[in-house]
């Protein structure tokens, strides 16, 4: 299928994005439209690049407004939020600068539901990132992208032929800043609340030169559109897989276990330490939409005889800290009975499934009176930032009093790391399906103990 003749827009389209600046938000609504047809459905490129379109296609970014929670978190809570709160008013469009960006440049705002079937729902099409020439300004946030759409793809090899488009060289594509366009974010209260390509930045893959494609799209032997392009050695595999992706997860944090004994009594404490390495992600875990993600390390005793025992984590004493030990009884998430206009909301559970005592790694997102909220554009300040950094060891510490009744023999001890990528709490108030709240585990690891009475 060859590509439909479009009239090329004069010169590179620049759009000002960054609606949460008012100067920018000025600028861009100055902005002349981009229409949808601009821009081809990425049903044509899987004409060629079969393979690459299959995996675009099975991937999140193919679905980032159509899956079922980002849907949700727009339609029924960003959306209605912007109309009652000024402060946040530039969600609206702003939300869909990133996650229907053909949308936001054709000033389809808001879009139709998924349910309709619209344009909208290409989500983030094969035609809009490579149309991508740059960004605007010093860091790459807020959808500041720099476009020029029309016959020409933006590509990266000199060398690349297609009898359906020209290709335009542009080495933008293979950086990390190309991801940053959309992957940093500033809300309306100038809080970064998502900086997955500023702490990238300032970690140790940037410093080796390894960037975001060198992960989420590795690079493997084929060829872009097979049987008509060339066979090459590197071509980028487009799976994007990041948190959602269950295999991506397996082993992106390793865990130790440490006893500093291997034999103990009955009314002994054993002193045991975890350690937890970020060893395969650059940039922090969770990241992105932080406020959102659970991650929790969970230790338990298993004794001879089959009774089980957990472990609560030792406090550390830092400021904050209260956000980061599961509570059952502690509640958060107060903003959406002002979101959802719900009077005297008392809140949601604010660690969701997490048993008692097990140690969160989270950044706390707050609203302006200090709560926990899940809305990120309502985000006025940051808690504590207890999160795994790339490469680094964090130990937490646990005691086990060995009660009088154990039985002898051998105990084992194993320690879980596990990932939810939604708090079920507000996945289940919401309707968000099951299968985005349910705990994936990432790792796990176990040593034994001798017990004696």
């Amino acid at each position: 299928m060859f590509k439909r003749s479009r009239q090329p827009l004069a010169g590179a389209v620049l759009v000002l994005s960054c609606l949460f600046v008012a100067l920018a938000l000025s600028a861009s609504q100055e902005a002349t439209p981009i229409p949808y047809s601009q821009f081809e459905g990425s049903d044509a490129c899987a004409s060629c690049h079969t393979v690459i379109a299959s995996q675009h296609n099975q991937s999140l970014m193919s679905k980032c407004f159509t899956h079922p929670w980002d849907e949700i978190e727009y339609f029924e809570l960003a959306l209605p939020h912007s109309g009652l709160n000024e402060k946040v008013a530039e969600v609206k469009s702003g939300c869909m600068g990133c996650h229907a960006p053909t949308a936001f440049l054709a000033g389809d705002i808001p879009p139709a539901r998924p349910k309709t079937g619209g344009p909208a729902n290409d989500s983030v099409s094969c035609d809009f990132c490579h149309s991508i020439t740059g960004f605007r300004g010093d860091v790459p946030y807020n959808f500041n992208y720099l476009l020029a759409p029309g016959e020409a793809v933006q590509g990266v090899r000199s060398d690349s032929e297609s009898p359906v488009h020209p290709v335009t060289v542009n080495p933008f594509l293979r950086t990390a800043e190309l991801c940053g366009i959309c992957h940093n974010e500033k809300d309306p209260y100038g809080v970064w609340v998502k900086s997955t390509h500023l702490e990238w930045k300032q970690g140790p893959y940037a410093a080796a030169g390894i960037v975001c494609q060198d992960c989420h799209l590795p690079p493997a032997p084929g060829s872009s559109a097979p049987g008509m392009g060339k066979e090459r050695p590197d071509i980028r595999q487009h799976l994007f897989h990041g948190a959602h992706d269950s295999g991506k997860l397996a082993g992106a944090v390793e865990v130790r276990l440490f006893a500093e004994t291997d034999k103990v009594r009955s009314g002994d404490e054993l002193v045991v330490t975890a350690t937890l390495v970020n060893a395969k992600a650059g940039h922090m875990i969770p990241s992105g939409s932080a406020e959102e993600r659970l991650l929790w390390l969970h230790v338990e005793v298993r004794d001879a005889g089959g009774k089980t025992y957990h472990l609560p984590v030792d406090k550390k004493g830092f400021e904050g800290e209260q956000w980061t030990i599961a509570d059952p009884a502690a509640l958060a998430y107060q903003d959406l009975g002002e979101i959802k206009q719900i009077a005297d909301f008392r809140g949601l559970p604010r660690d969701g499934d997490v048993p008692a005592g097990d140690r969160i790694f989270r950044l706390p997102y707050l609203d302006p009176e200090g709560r926990m909220t899940i809305a990120q554009w309502h985000t006025a300040a940051l808690g504590p930032d207890y999160r795994l950094a790339p490469l680094k060891a964090v130990n937490e510490t646990l005691r086990w009093r060995i009660p009088e009744d154990v039985s002898p023999g051998p105990a084992d001890l194993t320690a879980t790391v596990w990932y939810s990528k939604l708090v079920p709490s507000v996945g289940r108030f919401l309707g968000v399906p099951e299968s985005e709240l349910e705990a994936v585990r990432v790792n796990k690891a176990s040593i034994q103990v001798e017990v004696t009475r």
